[in-house]
Order: structure tokens, then C-alpha cells, then sequence
């Protein structure tokens, strides 16, 4: 947590991260689940998947129902020591009672925020370009190849004796319109603005049947 608030608030970029990737081929997906569908003023909905071949990693990502016309964050987490697995946070995550579930909320279930899907997932950058933009109706489709071995490499440096272990992470969506009403009791990282950062959607990486 506190490498993360420090890495957003002064430089804008977070190195996250995950210890050796799956040391064999396999994939992974994700359903997603709506989250603050009250606030975001729908559901968000959709796919990921995760495919590990050799030595790259493809990720793929398909939603609907996000805020149209903005960009949209999306990583996956999970905690950063012990080999506890992460949990798409339930409405008692709302700890403080405000109508909304906060990032900082979800860290009791889900753990910290670690592998960024954007244009190179493997710098590890939370700010950075390359996160997908919903279109007019609020769907987006995002993909990216990342070598598993520099992926691997980043992460371990980031979080020694983890590993990627995707069975155990889960994968969110973020972002609601900027003009969006939300309390001053909704929190985020550092200097990133509370709608920026707003879960909107939460899913279980499991590993997918052969």
C-alpha cells in the first residue's frame, strides 16, 4: 500500500507486480460481476482471459455496460504476501456505510492492486498509457501480448516470494464519469481521483477446463 501511494502521488506509476508465471501453458477466465452498477448509472458486464503459451502471456478483456467515451483501468490483484487467494468483495466491504464500495475497500478481499492491463502490462505502471476507452455504448475490447518472462521478472522484483499464480487473483474494472456525485467518504490512492479508480466490475480468475 504505502509503495503504491508513494509511486501515484510522485511519479504517477506504480511497478506492481507477481512472482513466477504459471511454469506451464493454460488459461484462465473471468466472468465479471457488476459493482456500484447505482453509481456508474449501469452494469457493468463482461470477460476476461488469461492464456499463457510458452513464453507469452495474452490477455484479453471484453465489457459492456461501462461508462462510455472514458478510459477505464483494469488489473489484477491479489495479496501480496502469504498464498491467501483474493475474493470479489461482498456489500459488507462498504465498511463506512457511504452506498459505495471504494478501492480501499476492497483490499480485505481482494488484496493490492498488482498486474496493470494496458499497453505493457509488464512495466508494471499503474498510470500509463495504453488502458482501453469504452465506446459511445460503453463497450470496449482490449488485448496484449506480454512476455511471461519479463512479466515474471517485474514481479517478482515487486513482490518477493510471490508468484503470478493467477488461480488465486481476481481481476477488476474501474472508472465512472468524472462528473460523477460521490462522497467525500469514497477513497482512492494518493492524487488519483476517486472516480478514476472506482471498482465497477469484479471477477475470479479460474483456470479454464481442458
Amino acid at each position: 500500500m504505502t509503495r503504491m501511494l508513494t509511486t501515484l502521488a510522485a511519479a504517477g506509476a506504480l511497478a506492481l507486480a507477481a512472482g513466477a508465471a504459471s511454469a506451464e501453458d493454460g488459461t484462465w477466465t473471468v466472468e465479471f460481476m457488476p459493482m456500484n452498477a447505482d453509481t456508474a448509472g449501469s452494469e457493468a458486464a463482461g470477460t476476461a482471459t488469461l492464456t499463457a503459451a510458452g513464453d507469452t502471456l495474452t490477455i484479453r478483456v471484453d465489457a459492456t455496460g461501462t461508462t462510455p467515451g472514458i478510459v477505464h483501468l483494469q488489473h489484477f490483484h491479489g495479496f501480496a504476501e502469504g498464498d491467501e487467494s483474493s475474493t470479489c468483495p461482498g456489500l459488507d466491504a462498504d465498511t463506512n456505510d457511504d452506498g459505495i464500495i471504494d478501492l480501499i475497500e476492497t483490499e480485505p478481499a481482494a488484496g493490492t492492486t498488482m498486474v496493470p492491463f494496458h499497453g505493457d502490462p509488464a512495466s508494471m505502471a499503474i498510470e500509463a498509457e495504453g488502458y482501453p476507452t469504452a465506446d459511445d455504448e460503453g463497450a470496449y475490447s482490449y488485448e496484449q501480448e506480454v512476455s511471461l518472462p519479463d512479466l515474471e521478472a517485474a514481479f517478482a522484483e515487486a513482490f518477493p516470494g510471490q508468484e503470478l499464480d493467477f488461480g488465486r487473483r481476481v481481476v477488476f474494472l474501474h472508472g465512472v464519469a468524472e462528473g460523477t456525485d460521490l462522497p467525500d467518504t469514497v477513497q482512492s490512492l494518493g492524487d488519483v481521483p476517486a472516480h478514476v479508480t472506482l471498482p465497477i466490475a469484479c471477477g475470479v480468475l479460474e483456470a479454464a477446463a481442458e
